[in-house]
């Protein structure tokens, strides 16, 4: 029961939020940015190149912890493409679970209304197998191609912003302390799905184990509709700083056996200042 708890929360979190010179920590709130009153663009957020760390835990329980991070740019049909990838480990402590590491890797690009996805794979590191599942973007025939183990599984039209799930962790963010809802469609075990989400102007402050002091921050609320054993279904609640970039800071998360929370603990901006 827990392992297939694991797998059901932790594989959430690319629902929700779902790297190059110059390393520098943020853990001092000075280093923040509160001049600017709209949420990022894609071109600030791409130029912040961050990595993240979060916690993911459930009752008293750490279950295990996520990474997020830009690697460097890449090419896809020959034009600059980028590169996110999200990083799963298990809590090896907890019981008939052990040590399991799961790669999300992301190959998108971004216009100027959003980022969207051209490849999208998973690597199960712990086993050993690379490209166990693996999604194609086809934009000329409009069509998203889900492969397992290498041989097709199925074939759905697409919709834009169309990625794997892990996009939103971008794209939640341009909607950060706005009135303003989105809904992205999602692309996942070989289904459709969207998630819905709404904030407001209305800040509080948290505490995060990655910055000094308290952070102010916007709540934002949604649900999803995405099933099966990679996704949960239901409602949600995330939390985005106010400053310059919107970070995603914590998730609350709704599945079958109860809350599962997602809290930043470690952040660092290694690009541009």
């Amino acid at each position: 029961m827990m392992r297939r708890l694991l797998k059901h929360l932790l594989s959430s979190i690319l629902a929700l939020y779902l790297a190059f010179s110059g390393v520098y920590s943020t853990h001092a709130q000075s280093e923040f940015t509160y001049e600017r009153d709209n949420p990022p663009t894609m071109d600030m957020l791409i130029e912040a190149r961050e990595v993240f760390e979060f916690e993911v835990s459930y009752a008293f329980f750490t279950l295990g912890w996520v990474e997020v991070e830009l690697l460097p740019d890449t090419t896809y049909n020959g034009e600059t493409a980028y590169h996110l990838r999200t990083t799963i480990r298990s809590n090896r402590r907890v019981p008939f679970v052990g040590t399991r590491i799961v790669n999300y890797e992301n190959i998108f690009q971004y216009n100027e209304e959003y980022p969207f996805s051209h490849l999208f794979w998973r690597d199960d590191i712990h086993d050993d197998e690379y490209e166990s599942a693996l999604i194609e973007f086809d934009r000329e025939k409009m069509e998203v191609r889900f492969f397992e183990h290498g041989e097709p599984a199925d074939t759905l039209e697409l919709f834009e912003p169309a990625s794997g799930g892990d996009i939103i962790f971008f794209y939640s963010r341009m909607f950060a302390g706005l009135e303003q809802p989105y809904k992205m469609p999602v692309y996942i075990e070989n289904e459709l799905g969207y998630v819905e989400a709404s904030s407001g102007s209305e800040t509080e402050y948290r505490e995060y184990d990655a910055f000094d002091e308290p952070v102010e921050t916007y709540l934002s609320e949604g649900t999803a509709d995405i099933d099966g054993p990679f996704g949960f279904r239901g409602r949600f609640k995330s939390w985005y700083s106010t400053d310059d970039l919107r970070i995603p800071v914590e998730a609350h998360v709704r599945v079958i056996f109860g809350n599962v929370k997602v809290r930043l603990i470690s952040y660092e901006r290694t690009g541009t200042d």
